[in-house]
């Protein structure tokens, strides 16, 4: 059973922001203008019901469990969109920081690091970024990336799992924009999409040092790369999930999610590899 198995009928406080999230942590009201809410979900929120209409007519995910659908590249206009980091950042706007921690620039974030010990089980995905220009589609090398997801139950080191900080890490790219993870697959749980979150820096010093993130963004999942995992042992509360929820609904990305619909290769056997173009500007 995922660890929030039990929202299944609201939006999944993994993503309402800081406002929903500080009064459980901490007992203290939040005003309603201190919430986290992102560029997109603003616009959607003062489009009303003009927004839900256009997120209806959204194109379907299709394609092969080996080879899933998807443009990973920047959209029309150049730059990923802003998205909400949710209330489990870990970059110390919301509680830990485990930004400012020795070790977290790694390619491999399956284990924790650290004083800390353990690793996150699932189907091997190794998620790559290649970061460009908006403008240009020049690659930005140098830039940094910190990037994290839940595991495979749904849930979030630091936080819902307090003595694990896995699923998280910092990369710089190289010459060609790009920066890998070697991950695992993240579950679908109560409320979202299949998804990860990424911070954009500058450079790595700047990821390292815990100054404001370029780009805050998400990367959707294809649903037959999904499908397709969560019929593997470990991901029971995954496939009940998944049919509860789609990307025209999903919070994030019903507002449009061509730019951050990664492409996913492989299988569950051999692994699985997503790979999304970045644009920043």
């Amino acid at each position: 059973m995922s660890a929030h198995d039990h929202h299944d009928d609201t939006p999944h406080e993994h993503d309402l922001g800081l406002a929903h999230d500080l009064p459980r942590l901490t007992g203290t009201p939040v005003p309603v203008v201190e919430r986290v809410v992102g560029r997109r979900r603003l616009l959607g929120i003062l489009a009303g019901a003009g927004a839900l209409t256009l997120a209806g007519c959204a194109a379907a995910v299709t394609g092969s469990s080996t080879g899933s659908a998807g443009t990973g590249s920047a959209g029309a206009g150049g730059a990923i969109p802003d998205e909400t980091s949710g209330p489990f950042p870990g970059d110390g706007t919301n509680g830990p920081n485990v930004l400012t921690e020795s070790g977290v620039v790694r390619s491999d974030i399956r284990s924790s690091f650290g004083s800390l010990a353990g690793t996150a089980a699932g189907v091997p995905l190794t998620l790559t970024l290649t970061v460009v220009d908006a403008s240009t589609g020049a690659p930005l090398p140098g830039a940094a990336v910190y990037l994290w997801h839940c595991d495979r139950d749904g849930a979030y080191s630091l936080y819902d799992v307090a003595d694990q900080n896995y699923l998280r890490g910092v990369q710089e790219a190289d010459a060609s924009g790009v920066v890998s993870f070697a991950s695992i697959f993240p579950a679908a749980y109560s409320g979202r999409w299949p998804h990860a979150h990424f911070e954009v820096y500058t450079d790595l010093a700047a990821a390292t040092s815990g100054d404001n993130a370029t780009v805050t963004s998400q990367l959707a999942l294809p649903e037959d790369a999904c499908a397709a995992v969560y019929a593997t042992d470990g991901y029971d509360s995954s496939v009940r999930n998944l049919a509860r929820t789609s990307l025209d609904s999903d919070m994030v990305f019903r507002d449009g999610y061509a730019s951050q619909l990664a492409v996913v290769t492989g299988d569950v056997t051999a692994g699985m590899a997503a790979t999304l173009t970045v644009g920043v500007g």
